[in-house]
């Protein structure tokens, strides 16, 4: 099982994710593994799916993909943020948690790059009043 993180490390990813979503109708995800069996965009995509993100009603969630050992991730967005953010906007983002990794500081990019991503869903999916939590902000863990 993913030993990558502490206990600490794991509540602040869980926290930061809480922090963003206060500003967002939009729902992140963290979703981490061992081993990745293909690519990390595809295992994403089954992750995703497997995780039913695509539930959301403005089809605004994201999943961040880390499998530990294969030394892989990615950033998946729903069709409503990406039909909305920039180009480049995720390999930016990708590239922020690239260089926090290559620090050796995986939570602090985790962290960093849920930040990140809470701003750009803010801009274009604003929270609201009536919004619910329409995923869980816990990390979730595959093998």
């Amino acid at each position: 099982m993913v030993k990558l993180f502490t206990s600490q490390e794991k509540k602040r990813i869980v926290a930061a994710i809480t922090q963003a979503e206060l500003r967002t109708s939009g729902e992140i995800r963290v979703h981490i593994e061992n081993y990745c069996p293909s690519s990390s965009l595809d295992r994403a995509v089954f992750v995703f799916n497997q995780l039913k993100m695509y539930k959301t009603k403005e089809r605004n969630s994201v999943l961040i993909y880390l499998a530990t050992e294969s030394r892989k991730f990615s950033i998946l967005g729903d069709t409503g943020i990406n039909a909305v953010v920039p180009e480049g906007f995720w390999e930016s983002v990708k590239g922020i948690m690239q260089d926090s990794f290559r620090s050796g500081n995986f939570a602090d990019g985790i962290c960093a790059v849920v930040e990140e991503i809470g701003i750009k869903l803010a801009e274009f999916f604003p929270y609201r009043k009536d919004d619910t939590n329409e995923l869980p902000n816990d990390i979730s863990f595959g093998s």
